[in-house]
């Protein structure tokens, strides 16, 4: 699934052709590809032909589009939401250039110029038109009412650095399955957590309750500095599935210093990377950057509360 700087790449291109613009015309094509909208397509339809795009936001991995209404200068009360799911692309194309295999939802604009097509192999992600809210921070800003849940991601300007080491720290989790719980912070998978973790010099098993203030504060640091590095290198592409607005591939798996390196040796001590199993993937890491931490408690006595009695 992409994450943060994938995510951000498409939300960048899209900002650039499609904020300003008026919702002419609205083509469904493939019925999976908006099952999330319960009301079905025609309501999706009627929601957004006359609609203005006012803005292309996101927040972690999640993308949506506000949407106004021409000459009304008011806040924006409903939004295009993009799931792009595990192979679903937002692209913008030429009208006129022939449909994609996969075309499922086709966006014309008034202005004849453009349109935004929605492609996905899998058809595992889609679109819908959700209403907006405000969020529970109440900060001066609205998110979809589907992801209000969702935490803030490390390059948001409101992340609170301070209320995030507390929250943390009061877990008795391992360090990568927290880095990977959207509603405490998001935006960061698989790919982005073993190389932060990396450059922090933890582990991924480590526990979260051990951990300091300052060791969690280099820990966002790496994160930010591994999410800010993968945007300019416009994400990871591992296939062909993953591409931005203008169907260009990013690059930064040629930056990869331990994800999908095992065998490989480290770029800071040469060691081989090592490969372990984690919930059904893969987590890659240094043993001598990353020692492993020693075990003190069994899964059951970490997880489970005494009884009383």
């Amino acid at each position: 699934m992409p994450e943060l700087p994938e995510v951000e790449t498409v939300r960048d291109g899209l900002d650039r052709w499609v904020t300003g613009r008026v919702v002419a015309a609205v083509e469904v094509r493939h019925p999976r590809s908006i099952r999330r909208h319960v009301a079905g397509a025609d309501d999706l339809v009627a929601r957004l032909v006359g609609r203005r795009v006012t803005a292309v936001s996101r927040r972690g991995k999640y993308l949506w589009l506000p949407l106004g209404s021409p000459g009304d200068d008011g806040p924006p009360d409903e939004c295009l939401v993009g799931h792009l799911g595990m192979s679903g692309q937002l692209l913008v194309q030429p009208v006129g250039t022939p449909d994609e295999k996969h075309l499922h939802v086709r966006v014309r604009f008034a202005d004849d110029g453009p349109e935004l097509r929605f492609v996905d192999q899998r058809t595992f992600g889609g679109v819908l038109v959700d209403r907006l809210v405000p969020t529970p921070d109440r900060a001066a800003e609205s998110v979809p009412a589907g992801i209000v849940h969702i935490a803030r991601d490390p390059l948001d300007p409101a992340f609170d650095d301070d209320a995030f080491s507390a929250r943390l720290r009061r877990r008795d989790s391992e360090l990568k399955r927290a880095l990977l719980d959207q509603s405490l912070i998001s935006g960061i998978g698989n790919i982005y957590a073993d190389e932060s973790l990396w450059r922090a010099r933890l582990h991924g098993r480590r526990r979260t309750a051990t951990l300091t203030r300052a060791a969690v504060i280099t820990v966002l640091a790496s994160v930010r500095e591994v999410l800010r590095e993968a945007i300019r290198a416009g994400g990871t592409s591992f296939d062909a599935l993953y591409v931005n607005v203008n169907g260009a591939s990013g690059y930064f798996d040629r930056s990869l210093a331990v994800y999908g390196q095992e065998g490989r040796p480290c770029p800071r001590c040469g060691t081989p990377v090592r490969r372990e199993q984690f919930m059904n993937r893969s987590s890659f890491s240094c043993p001598v950057c990353q020692p492993r931490p020693r075990a003190t408690r069994t899964p059951a006595a970490q997880d489970t509360p005494r009884r009383s009695g």
